[in-house]
């Protein structure tokens, strides 16, 4: 039987879009020929007592390593190899390439004969920085595919690429559940509790750090408000920017229209989407491109939804619009952009309800998780 080992420090209950994917993935693979490697999420009590609960849940082997974030060390890379010789693994699905890509000629020469990478926004940025590109090439080298998210992505990683591994990279994003993401998720009831039940809602989910965009939302408040006098801005989701952004609220005179949940639970996380009239998150690229939008893929749980999205037009976030179909993008860091584009969908309910239609049929048909799980079994 063909097993593969998933070698990987972005796995649940650690939180996040990178961690969604491979869960989903690895879901719809055979549970029977998949073995997970995973770091511990958090050393805590709660922590460890959260791990222990959700990989009891799993319908395949998850083993902890016992650090919080797993690098290429020879402690790790010797850990790795025990698994894929104990599990019988032919074959290695590496959750982020760099760094954990540099452990595959080890485990090559234990009998792994296919090793597949999957790069995301981080791996654009190893390929700006000399000493992180030349890993990089390393890593290419030593896998037989690195995988991509988007045309932003490839073509920047591609860069830092020998011409032999750039032309063996395939394109695998993530997708979106679409019967977990629908436009009857419960929103009403989020209204209903937050207070909101009549007002327009535009809606941000994301983890609260700068690139996402949350303070241009609120910096465009004052805009939308003019226009929409009874708006309000719904921030879902926790982070270390939490305190700037509400000092920035205050600041700009929004806050009573600003209604910031904290973190939400992963099963919460469709009703808070339902929540809204417009979905916004208008990322921007930071630190001359180290920080980068790798695809964006609220923006697609949005349209699963039915809303209509406004998007940033960081790296690769404009792959996860059809702009002008299921939203807009617009300058990343422009609140008159953001707001303009906004209020144009809060006063227009015909045009919401087609972007929203088109996004979910867009979803329906090309971002679902069975084609893109059947695309990596291939790989595999």
């Amino acid at each position: 039987m063909h097993k593969t080992l998933i070698v990987t420090n972005d796995f649940p209950p650690r939180p996040g879009g990178i961690q969604a994917f491979l869960h989903n993935m690895a879901l719809r693979l055979d549970p029977d020929r998949i073995v997970v490697y995973a770091s511990t999420w958090k050393h805590s009590a709660q922590g460890r007592a959260a791990t222990a609960a959700f990989d009891a849940e799993q319908p395949f082997p998850v083993v902890r390593d016992r650090t919080t974030m797993l690098l290429p060390t020879p402690r790790v890379t010797r850990r790795a190899v025990q698994l894929l010789r104990e599990h019988g693994c032919e074959s290695v699905w590496f959750g982020a390439a760099a760094p954990l890509g540099l452990m595959a000629p080890a485990l090559r020469r234990a009998g792994a004969r296919r090793l597949v990478a999957t790069t995301h926004g981080h791996e654009a940025g190893w390929a700006q920085l000399p000493a992180a590109r030349q890993l990089l090439r390393r890593i290419g080298e030593g896998t037989d595919t690195l995988t991509y998210l988007g045309e932003y992505t490839r073509s920047r990683i591609a860069s830092a690429l020998t011409p032999a591994a750039a032309a063996r990279m395939v394109q695998l994003p993530p997708g979106v559940d679409e019967k977990t993401f629908h436009p009857g998720s419960g929103g009403d009831g989020v209204r209903a509790r937050l207070g909101l039940a009549a007002r327009p809602v535009v809606v941000c989910v994301s983890r609260l750090v700068p690139r996402k965009g949350q303070d241009t939302l609120i910096q465009a408040m004052p805009r939308i408000l003019a226009a929409v006098p009874d708006a309000v801005l719904l921030i879902v989701g926790g982070g270390p920017y939490e305190a700037e952004l509400r000092k920035l609220a205050a600041r700009t005179g929004v806050a009573r229209s600003v209604v910031f949940t904290g973190p939400v639970p992963w099963s919460e996380l469709p009703a808070h989407y339902g929540a809204g009239d417009v979905f916004a998150m208008p990322c921007r690229t930071r630190r001359g491109g180290l920080d980068v939008e790798g695809l964006g893929i609220v923006y697609l749980e949005a349209s699963a939804t039915g809303l209509p999205v406004v998007a940033g037009d960081s790296g690769g976030a404009p792959d996860a619009v059809l702009d002008g179909e299921t939203g807009w993008v617009v300058k990343g860091g422009s609140p008159q952009e953001a707001a303009d584009r906004v209020v144009t969908l809060l006063r227009d309910p015909d045009l919401r309800r087609r972007m929203g239609a088109r996004g979910r049929a867009w979803v329906e048909e090309t971002w679902r998780w069975d084609h893109l799980a059947t695309h990596l079994r291939a790989l595999l």
